[in-house]
């Protein structure tokens, strides 16, 4: 049975500064830099990927008729607080 959990954005945030570090040391075989590299590339895509669902969250919001708004649309009256 395989119950292997998603790395969190956190760990691969981590991951990914790791090897960036190693492939800048430039001490690592051409064949282990390559496969750093190319996972490297992965976790960026997927790291972006991560930060764009989440920009798309935070910037809508559900009004009271439960449908999506831009979060920067006022919701009623004019904005003056009395």
């Amino acid at each position: 049975m395989s119950d292997e959990k998603q790395p969190t954005f956190e760990e691969n945030l981590t991951t990914l500064e790791t090897i960036v570090s190693q492939l800048e040391q430039g001490d690592i075989p051409l064949e282990q830099a390559l496969d750093q590299f190319q996972k490297g590339v992965a976790l960026s895509k997927s790291l972006q990927a991560t930060l764009q669902d989440a920009e798309k969250t935070l910037t809508t919001m559900m009004n009271d008729s439960d449908q999506e708004v831009a979060f920067e649309t006022p919701q009623g009256g004019n904005g003056d607080a009395d």
